[in-house]
């Protein structure tokens, strides 16, 4: 079974592009076991500060954003990095190469629970010949060179592109990435979706009657049932998607109406819609394609509705009318 490094090696890309994804991984090997220790390492549980988010952070946020952080300050090719994490950019006084964005440990909500949580990265062309800014940093999604994220669960996986499609690799026992799942497709039909319906009040009324419609099943217009999932880790709901189609929802709400969404555009929207669109679904923010929105700050935020292309489509069709 062929490796990472195997992979790479025959990649067509740039030599210093699969040296960045090659850092990536390598942190994430580390990130997994220090996840997977979760409490006999006494590591779970709040670091007692907050983010630039203002979310509290846990341990393990603080512990694997400096894993990563590490990682990518030692990789020659990079010329900064920036995470949610981390109130702005880190430039490491190099030039050209790539920028690197990542959110270090999605669903960290979830960790002291034993759910699965992740790692997200976007990886940006760096400006040639100049110091870099924050602004450097706030390219749309599709200037990005390849995506990915690993997901901590049953089995550790690595998911990426590098703008030819989708592939899966699983972490084996020896701490070796395999690869165990090539050209990743993502049906274009499902009978699930994900959203927190505890939400369902504040909605906008396409979200609404794109959820009411799943409700009614059989009986109503659509014509069949749905199943509802929900992780609250977006990797997880992410990675369902992935590996069997569906649909994924944190759209805008009306308790906050000057905030476009929840997540963040940088640091999880735009590799995800990358990721999706590579795989053959579709990712927009109500009605435009996400890879398409102009990044006005660092952790600016984005509603998101991605996965299996018909239903994004039916989504996208009900914010338009």
């Amino acid at each position: 079974m062929n490796t990472l490094d195997d992979f790479l090696k025959g990649h067509p890309s740039a030599a210093d592009l699969k040296a960045v994804i090659a850092a990536v991984a390598s942190a994430c090997v580390g990130i997994s076991r220090v996840v997977s220790a979760g409490a006999i390492a006494g590591n779970l549980g709040s670091a007692g500060q907050m983010n630039v988010q203002a979310e509290e952070q846990k341990q393990l946020d603080v512990i694997t954003n400096d894993m990563l952080s590490d990682s990518l300050r030692k990789c020659p090719p990079v010329a900064g990095f920036a995470s949610e994490e981390l109130d702005t950019i880190e430039a490491t006084g190099r030039q050209g190469g790539f920028l690197v964005t990542f959110d270090p440990l999605d669903g960290s909500s979830n960790i002291d629970v034993n759910v699965s949580v992740g790692t997200i990265f976007s990886v940006l062309p760096a400006p040639p010949d100049k110091l870099l800014e924050e602004r450097d940093f706030l390219l749309p999604g599709r200037r990005q060179v390849a995506a990915g994220y690993a997901i901590y669960g049953p089995q550790t996986m690595l998911v990426l592109t590098l703008m030819d499609g989708v592939h899966g690799f699983t972490l084996s026992a020896s701490g070796e990435w395999l690869l165990t799942h090539e050209r990743v497709s993502i049906p274009k039909d499902t009978k699930e979706f994900a959203i927190n319906m505890s939400n369902q009040r504040h909605w906008a009324e396409p979200i609404r009657t794109y959820v009411d419609g799943c409700l009614a099943g059989k009986t109503g217009e659509r014509g069949k049932d749905f199943n509802m999932r929900w992780v609250a880790s977006m990797v997880a709901d992410v990675h369902r998607i992935m590996m069997r189609g569906g649909v994924f929802m944190y759209p805008w709400d009306k308790r906050e109406p000057d905030r476009p969404g929840k997540l963040r555009l940088m640091y999880e929207g735009n590799p995800m819609a990358l990721l999706i669109e590579q795989a053959g679904g579709e990712a927009i923010n109500g009605r435009e394609d996400i890879l398409d929105v102009q990044p006005s700050a660092l952790h600016e935020r984005v509603a998101v509705v991605l996965g299996s292309a018909n239903e994004v489509k039916l989504v996208r069709n009900l914010s338009s009318v």
